[in-house]
C-alpha cells in the first residue's frame, strides 16, 4: 500500500490520526475551563499516567478546545534543566499582551505586564535562567518581593483580573511537571489557591509521571483537594481497535478482525505503541485488508523501532548501575516490586541502592506506587531490557 498515505503517526507528542477512548476526560476539562471562566468552583486537573498513553496529545487538543472557545491559555513544558519561573514567564507575557489589545482590559492587562516585569527582576538573582522582554517598568510593590510564592500569587491574582475583566479565563497547560522543584511547585499550589478564593479566573490542567501527585502532596498538605488526578492509561480494547480501524478505513483500506486482536495484544492498548504498529502493519501489507499475517510481519519491524527509539533513549541515559537495577527489575516481571526484592537479585543491601533508586525516580525512568515499592514508568520497558542485556552476564 501506498506509504504516503500511511495515517498512524508514532512519535514524541504527535497527534493521532483518531483521538479514542479520551471523550468523557475532554468533556470533564471543558466544564472545568467554562465553570472556571463563569466565577464558578472548579478544581484544576492533573493527568498523571505512564510514558506512551498520550497524556502530551491530550493536553495539546485540550488546549486547542478551550482556545476554541475564547479561553486565553499558555502552554509549556517544565524540562529537567529549567526553574518554572523561567518557563511561565514569556508565555504568560504572551497572554497579557493578547488581553492589552482589548479596550475592555488594557489598563489591567498593562498593570499585569508591569507586575510581571517586576516579578522577573525580583527573581532574576535566585533563577538565572528567566529571560523575559518588559514591555513596561516594573510597579514598585507588585509581585517584586523576590519570594516566589508570594510573587507568583500577586502575579497570578493581576492576572486574573484582567482575564476577569476580559470575561475569559486563564488556563495554563503545563506537560512534564513532574520535573518542577517541589519549592517551586508549593508557590504554584498556594497562587492557584488564592485565585480560587478569590474567584479568580485562573485554571492549571497539567500533566505528569505517577510520582506527581506525591510531589504535590509534599509540596502542600491541601494539593489533595485542589487538585483532581484523573488517572491516563492504556485505552479499551475497544477504543484501541478504533484507533487502528478508523483511520485506515478512512484511506479505503480495512483491517481484519484478528489483525486487530494481535495488534491489541502486541500493545497492551498504549496508544503510542498502537501508532507504531499501525504503521509497521501499513506498509508491510500490499493490499486492503490488513491481515494477521501481515501484523505477525509487521511486529519485527515495530519492536526493532521502538527498541532503536522510544526505549533506547531512555535506556541511554543511565549509568551501568542505573541498567543493572532496572535489569533486575525486569527479571522479576512487569512490577511493581518491592525494593528489598530487586536488591536481592543484585545481591546488595536495600540502603546501599538507595541512591541508585532515587536517581531512577528523579530521572523519570521508575516511580513508587506504595511505600517500599517500584514500578517501570515505561510501559513494556520490562521486555525492552531483556532484549538489550539478555542472558546473566548482567548480574556480574
Amino acid at each position: 500500500m501506498d506509504p504516503v498515505k500511511n495515517p498512524f503517526a508514532p512519535g514524541a507528542g504527535t497527534p493521532p490520526p483518531e483521538l479514542a477512548g479520551r471523550d468523557e476526560l475532554r468533556e470533564t476539562i471543558r466544564i472545568a475551563l467554562q465553570r472556571t471562566r463563569l466565577g464558578r468552583p472548579a478544581k484544576s486537573i492533573l493527568m498523571v499516567g505512564l510514558r506512551g498513553v498520550g497524556k502530551t496529545v491530550l493536553l495539546d487538543r485540550m488546549r486547542e478546545d478551550a482556545e476554541a472557545v475564547g479561553i486565553h491559555t499558555l502552554r509549556v513544558e517544565a524540562p529537567e534543566s529549567r526553574s518554572l519561573p523561567a518557563i511561565l514567564a514569556p508565555q504568560l507575557r504572551q497572554v497579557l499582551l493578547r488581553l492589552s489589545r482589548n479596550e475592555q482590559t488594557k489598563e489591567l492587562a498593562q498593570r499585569a505586564l508591569r507586575g510581571l516585569a517586576g516579578f522577573a527582576k525580583a527573581l532574576k538573582l535566585k533563577y538565572e535562567d528567566i529571560e523575559v522582554g518588559f514591555d513596561f517598568e516594573p510597579e514598585q510593590g507588585l509581585a517584586d518581593n523576590g519570594d516566589l510564592e508570594h510573587d507568583l500569587q500577586a502575579l497570578l491574582e493581576v492576572a486574573g483580573a484582567a482575564a476577569q475583566k476580559a470575561e475569559t479565563a486563564l488556563a495554563m497547560f503545563v506537560d512534564e511537571l513532574q520535573y518542577v522543584e517541589v519549592e517551586e511547585l508549593a508557590a504554584l499550589i498556594t497562587a492557584l489557591h488564592r485565585a480560587a478564593q478569590r474567584r479568580l479566573p485562573v485554571v492549571l490542567v497539567g500533566a505528569g509521571l505517577p510520582q506527581l501527585r506525591g510531589r504535590m502532596g509534599r509540596a502542600k498538605s491541601y494539593a489533595e483537594r485542589l487538585f483532581d488526578f484523573p488517572e491516563i492509561g492504556a485505552l479499551t480494547p475497544q477504543a484501541a481497535c478504533t484507533a487502528i480501524a478508523k483511520p485506515a478505513q478512512a484511506e479505503g483500506v480495512n483491517v481484519d478482525d484478528d489483525a486487530l486482536q494481535r495488534i491489541v495484544e502486541k500493545t497492551h492498548g498504549y496508544p503510542y505503541f498502537l501508532q507504531e504498529w499501525g504503521k509497521h502493519a501499513w506498509d508491510t501489507a500490499s493490499k486492503s485488508p490488513i491481515t494477521l499475517a501481515d501484523v505477525n510481519l509487521a511486529s519485527t519491524a515495530a519492536i526493532a523501532a521502538l527498541d532503536e527509539s522510544f526505549f533506547r533513549v531512555r535506556f541511554d541515559r543511565l549509568t551501568p548501575l542505573e541498567k543493572r537495577y532496572l535489569r533486575a527489575m525486569a527479571e522479576l516481571g512487569s512490577g511493581p516490586h518491592r525494593s528489598g526484592d530487586i536488591a536481592e537479585k543484585l545481591s546488595r543491601e536495600v540502603t546501599a541502592l538507595g541512591p541508585t533508586r532515587n536517581q531512577l525516580i528523579s530521572k523519570g525512568m521508575i516511580w513508587s506506587p506504595n511505600h517500599g515499592d517500584t514500578a517501570f514508568t515505561v510501559p513494556l520497558f520490562d521486555e525492552f531490557m531483556h532484549r538489550i542485556m539478555p542472558g546473566n552476564d548482567w548480574k556480574d
